[in-house]
């Protein structure tokens, strides 16, 4: 089959794989589409996968073409989205519930063969059917709002916030529309890209700009959310937190990112600075939002691309042009 491949640092390339086989509790996936995420890129940059060559792509939904010999869940046919997250289910961190801390974590598309190829392998136990309205490429959409789920999960926000967004590329304007459904007073966003920013506008934002020193808010916002994982962005956000308020680094930034903090201040203002790492019990609700249509996906997806163009993807994706970008296989 094809499928896409991060050979070594820098190297992403198209090539012939072998075809994937399920095992007992498995199914092979002929992938509908698979998007990309700042992952891939930290991947590329030799970062997250543990080793190289690897078939990348975590978000992705496709039809099963395959089952393995104890699978009775799904059956050919059927269309699902996966959630491409491995746990052990034995560390202290999975006994604990808190299986996205996974002493042994793994993923598909990060460490093991991922979506972006014409098959992919799951367990059967991480797919997710669709219902019938839902259109199969679309749903590769589902993967990215469980992280944006699960980050809401760890804001624990009350009704009325004022909230602030740096960055609305895909996770920032899913956190926007999450903000909205949870009753935010307003949601203001930051971007240097104009054209993403626009996208913002788009869904519906309080007020945007290109810097927040131009959003009328002396007093700051009672929840920060980072969606870029840029230093700069991250060092501004952490001093428009306000009294009490929450910062919630949510973007992933490179591994050598250093920002600094004012202890004093976090005490005295009872400020609260906290992540959101990955999917954590929150995929199946995402696939139900989803469905719902608390997205609209045709806002989303900018881009949707052939799967030979996988590097040109990668690139386009890493300056900055577009929303979501998907490959087709």
């Amino acid at each position: 089959m094809k499928a896409a491949v991060i050979e070594s640092v820098g190297k992403a390339v198209v090539a012939e794989v072998p075809d994937p086989t399920p095992g007992p509790r498995e199914v092979v996936v002929e992938v509908a589409a698979c998007g990309l995420c700042g992952t891939d890129l930290h991947i590329l940059q030799g970062e997250f996968a543990p080793t190289l060559p690897i078939v990348p792509g975590h978000e992705f939904a496709g039809e099963v073409v395959g089952v393995g010999t104890q699978v009775t869940e799904v059956t050919v046919g059927d269309r699902v989205a996966v959630d491409p997250s491995l746990y052990c289910h034995e560390c202290r961190f999975c006994r604990n519930g808190q299986n996205n801390m996974c002493e042994s974590w793994a993923a598909i598309g990060v460490t093991t063969a991922g979506g972006a190829a014409q098959y992919a392998v799951a367990p059967v136990a991480n797919c997710v059917r669709l219902p019938e309205h839902v259109r199969t490429a679309d749903a590769a959409l589902i993967e990215p709002l469980s992280c944006a789920v699960r980050g809401y999960d760890v804001l624990r926000t009350r009704l009325g916030a004022h909230v602030l967004i740096y960055g609305s590329g895909t996770m920032g304007l899913m956190m926007l529309e999450l903000a909205k459904k949870t009753g935010a007073a307003g949601v203001d966003v930051v971007d240097v890209n104009p054209a993403r920013l626009e996208a913002a506008r788009t869904l519906g934002v309080s007020a945007s700009a290109a810097n927040a020193d131009e959003l009328d808010r002396p007093q700051g916002w009672d929840l920060v959310i980072d969606a870029t994982g840029n230093a700069a962005a991250i060092q501004d956000g952490l001093g428009r937190v306000a009294k009490a308020g929450t910062f919630l680094q949510f973007g992933v930034a490179d591994y050598a990112a250093r920002v600094t903090i004012d202890p004093y201040r976090i005490y005295n203002q009872e400020i609260t600075i906290t992540g959101s790492m990955a999917v954590l019990h929150s995929y199946e609700r995402a696939a139900e939002l989803f469905a719902n249509g608390v997205l609209d996906p045709d806002v989303f997806i900018s881009d949707r691309v052939p799967l030979d163009q996988y590097p040109q993807a990668l690139e386009q994706f890493a300056s900055g042009v577009g929303r979501k970008i998907l490959v087709v296989p």
